[in-house]
């Protein structure tokens, strides 16, 4: 057995920080948090005892990422191992400690490939993924943005179903506490689409969560998805309409009819380019930090040296992926940690709900709190590191140290 003892952090708890602490993690868990130093009492015979001083650090909870499509050169509609291993240890290194490799709209058979990928991986001992998100194909055209609109259908039960009932996780209830099994989480739609009911239902009934994107809904479409179980809206703000005219007459958008609906919850790309510093700190103030997620939507060319998409249409300018015409973003190549500092630092959001919408929040949405998104006894040792100007210095998954630069 080998008990690491990380001593002298300002640790960040659901009861608020706790000064000089130490945190006992033992076989991939957290077994013990406390002010001051704690003396491992006969530890088994062969055990060794690890010490990493955390002392001018500020100790958090590893982030839970929900929207993610690649990194390190490499994207998940891929398919395969290599590039799930390569994209999720490049974000491992800035923070991320779960993840829901993301798939664009995409083929049934790309979509099998990564569920069957995702399965394998999910069997691992520590292993950082907790299921496939698949971000398509059942979009609207006219707000496709860079999804590949060959793929783009509405949704049609003899695809979905099959594929729902082998890979969803059944009729857990995603309000709990307690992990599904299951390798597809959650599926998006766009609501106004014919077969929405239908198909909220059906994901809802075996425990996937149903999300809104890519859409031109108004408010009895977002009412209709409620209605079918949605719960949770994709990078909000983007690829759906807000306040509008329809000739001399105004109409809600997206956006707005989503703030009707106060449990719904959204996800906000954090990386200060997809909605501007000002809107993230509106989003948060009227969503609040229970409802709001941070995600990166990073692209294979976040975390790497590559300005390289899967995509052959996208490019990377400016500091963000957009297609070559200019006509949309694409993703990101943020990584969790910038996510966290442009909220501090340019959207004047406090770092302790920050923190919390990186981990806590998104772990709340998927229904794995329980073991993930907080630092507490008996959960998950997933633990990082952040210096005063909020630069991740150190990152432990399930008790692995997977980067030390302190």
């Amino acid at each position: 057995m080998h008990i690491t003892k990380i001593v002298g952090g300002r640790v960040f708890t659901p009861q608020g920080w706790l000064k000089d602490a130490t945190i006992v993690v033992s076989d991939g868990k957290i077994a013990e948090i406390s002010v001051g130093n704690i003396e491992i009492a006969n530890p088994d015979q062969g055990s060794s005892v690890e010490t990493v001083d955390a002392r001018g650090m500020m100790v958090v909870p590893g982030g839970v990422e929900l929207h993610i499509h690649g990194g390190g050169g490499r994207d998940f509609m891929e398919g395969t191992e290599d590039a799930f291993r390569t994209a999720i240890n490049a974000h491992m290194q800035h923070g991320t400690t779960s993840i829901y490799p993301t798939l664009s709209s995409s083929s049934m058979p790309m979509i099998k490939e990564a569920l069957a990928t995702c399965e394998k991986m999910m069997a691992e001992p520590c292993s950082p993924v907790l299921g496939l998100h698949l971000e398509g194909p059942y979009f609207n055209p006219k707000k496709a943005g860079a999804q590949m609109p060959e793929y783009i259908t509405p949704p049609k039960p003899e695809d979905y179903e099959p594929i729902i009932k082998r890979y969803g996780p059944g009729s857990s209830d995603l309000n709990t506490d307690s992990p599904a099994i299951g390798a597809l989480r959650r599926w998006d739609e766009a609501p106004e689409l014919p077969g929405t009911s239908e198909f909220g239902r059906f994901c809802t009934d075996h425990g996937v969560l149903a999300a809104i994107a890519h859409t031109n809904a108004e408010y009895p479409d977002v009412k209709r998805a409620w209605d079918a179980g949605f719960r949770h809206v994709t990078h909000f703000y983007n690829a759906m309409p807000g306040f509008h005219n329809v000739r001399e007459f105004k109409h809600e958008g997206t956006v707005e009819s989503v703030y009707t609906f106060p449990e719904m919850s959204v996800e906000m790309i954090a990386d200060g380019i997809h909605v501007p510093p000002t809107i993230l700190r509106m989003i948060y103030m009227v969503k609040g930090v229970e409802h709001t997620a941070l995600i990166t939507d990073a692209l294979a060319c976040s975390a790497s040296d590559s300005d390289v998409a899967f995509d052959p249409r996208v490019i990377l300018e400016d500091g963000v992926c957009k297609l070559a015409d200019r006509s949309a973003l694409a993703g990101s190549i943020a990584t969790m940690d910038r996510l966290i500092r442009t909220c501090v630092q340019m959207a004047e959001i406090p770092l302790d709900d920050a923190i919390r919408m990186s981990s806590e929040t998104p772990a709340r949405i998927m229904g794995e709190l329980g073991r993930k998104g907080s630092l507490q006894a008996g959960k998950d040792a997933d633990i990082c590191f952040y210096n005063d100007d909020l630069q991740l210095q150190f990152v432990m998954q399930q008790g692995n140290i997977v980067k030390n630069e302190l």
